[in-house]
């Protein structure tokens, strides 16, 4: 797809460090540009993030960078992931961990990875579901201070990111999980245009391989819940893209 690269500069998260500095991710994957992919959805979030393609190049970074936590894939070529994560807990013992799993992993195998709080994700899965999935790991393990509440808010329209509850004007909007993906990321993004490819690269599975016209079908969707009767805020940039902002 590659629409992700025009979305580059880092927006101020409001999840930081207790003292004060960026929160620091781990990214281990050994398919590079699926590494590099989620490396950059997380820098976007401002956060500071270094990836490492085996067990023992992660083992390895993680005494060195000291990770709030880690985007693990299970499946590595050297060593389990388990194994890695393993090591990593000797010297981090709280250390929280997002597994990648494949598709047809073994359910039991997932219960035991899941069972010490941590958290996982399917093969193929969608950027923005790794970012709330860590999100809510840092947030439930302390790892983590938030500047402000855990509701984005732009003019009338709030969205929680823990509930997943979506109001305009007071009134409760009922989305489906990809409708609420593409909001929150209009939402983090008010008053910027969004190309389809960009809006692809962070919605929809990294493999999906989708055409632009699925951006246009659920902004459709959206606009038919958000701004039907109601002075619009999804806005169609010819040519360019689409654009969130308050309604006028």
């Amino acid at each position: 797809m590659g629409g992700m690269s025009a979305v580059s500069t880092p927006s101020k998260s409001d999840l930081r460090r207790p003292n004060g500095t960026p929160v620091r991710v781990l990214v281990v994957d050994d398919e590079s540009t699926l590494a590099e992919l989620v490396s950059m959805a997380l820098r976007y979030e401002g956060w500071e993030v270094r990836s490492a393609g085996d067990g023992l190049g992660a083992v390895t970074a993680a005494r060195e960078f000291r990770p709030d936590a880690v985007v693990l894939d299970v499946g590595l070529p050297d060593i389990d992931g388990l194994e890695v994560l393993r090591r990593m807990r000797a010297e981090a013992a709280e250390l929280p961990v997002l597994f990648l799993t494949a598709r047809d992993a073994v359910e039991d195998r997932i219960a035991g990875l899941t069972a010490g709080g941590d958290d996982y994700v399917t093969k193929p899965f969608s950027l923005e579901e790794v970012v709330l999935r860590l999100r809510g790991l840092m947030r439930r393990t302390g790892v983590t201070t938030a500047d402000a509440g855990n509701e984005l808010v732009v003019g009338d329209l709030v969205l929680d990111e823990d509930s997943h509850e979506v109001r305009r004007g007071g009134e409760q909007v009922a989305l489906t999980a990809t409708e609420f993906e593409l909001l929150r990321f209009m939402m983090r993004n008010p008053k910027r245009v969004l190309s389809k490819a960009q809006i692809l690269d962070r919605v929809w599975s990294y493999d999906f391989g989708g055409q632009a016209n699925i951006v246009e079908l659920y902004i459709s969707y959206l606009r038919k819940k958000i701004d039907a009767g109601r002075a619009p805020m999804i806005h169609t940039m010819r040519g360019a893209g689409y654009v969130l902002k308050p309604a006028a």
